[in-house]
């Protein structure tokens, strides 16, 4: 079981890193975020510092590396379906869970070491943050790609087409971002906004950021996020894994 995952997971990352200017591009959006948006909100901080601008879009940033990066790598599960790929591997003598795990892990994997980019350049223009509270946000950004690569693979057979699924995200991704406060904090929104927002899984990832970055332990957020996360983490990959099993017969 646990050697099938390893394997699938190796296989995964040789694909992943046979091109490695894919996953340079996943972080190039963020890092321009840090570099050319986060300075913009120095007014609506405390301090009026970039540096306090940082510490608020940081984690922000590093949340949005974590779904958008992980849930777009369900289109290549699609193609491997098309090309009759998947069916060969789901009928193979491997464990069929560790198909997908191996996946999910590979996501996360890559999700971390882009964060680990995102914060050297953070802390290269004046960030700082402790290292229990560096753990917990990387724990909890790997927390938020499992779910976000769950979903991926599970809509992705599902679905089974790009066009489909593309629409999908397209559709839910504005409404997603805004919601979780990325670009501002929800404080700044409308009534309306603010009593939806925690309705928004990523909402509570995105407040529990800021709280690490603030060095607030004891926040109430940082729990909720963790348990929000790791039970649709649960969720979304057991869909996936049954999801595998119907195209497996």
């Amino acid at each position: 079981m646990i050697r099938h995952t390893v394997l699938f997971t190796g296989y995964e990352l040789r694909k992943q890193f046979a091109n490695p200017i894919w996953p340079l591009f996943g972080i190039m959006q963020p890092v321009l975020y840090l570099l050319m948006y986060a300075p913009l909100l120095r007014t609506m901080t405390p301090g009026g510092t970039t540096v306090d601008a940082l510490r608020m879009f940081t984690p922000a940033a590093m949340m949005m590396i974590a779904v958008f990066g992980a849930l777009f790598s369900g289109f290549g599960l699609i193609a491997e379906l098309r090309d009759g790929t998947l069916e060969r591997y789901a009928v193979s003598p491997a464990w069929r869970p560790a198909i997908v795990l191996g996946r999910v892990a590979k996501d996360m994997l890559v999700l971390v070491l882009q964060a680990v980019l995102v914060l050297v350049v953070a802390m290269a223009m004046g960030v700082r943050i402790g290292a229990v509270e560096l753990v917990l946000v990387l724990l909890l950004m790997a927390a938020t790609g499992l779910f976000a690569s769950g979903l991926s693979q599970g809509l992705a057979l599902t679905v089974r087409d790009e066009n489909g699924m593309s629409q999908t995200l397209n559709l839910f991704m504005l409404p997603i971002m805004l919601l979780a406060g990325m670009f501002l904090p929800i404080s700044f929104a409308p009534g309306w906004m603010q009593f939806l927002a925690p309705l928004n899984p990523l909402y509570h990832a995105v407040e529990a950021g800021r709280a690490l970055f603030g060095g607030r332990l004891s926040d109430p957020s940082i729990p909720i996020a963790f348990a929000v996360f790791l039970g649709l983490a649960v969720l979304t990959t057991i869909w996936s894994m049954r999801s595998l099993r119907k195209i497996a017969g």
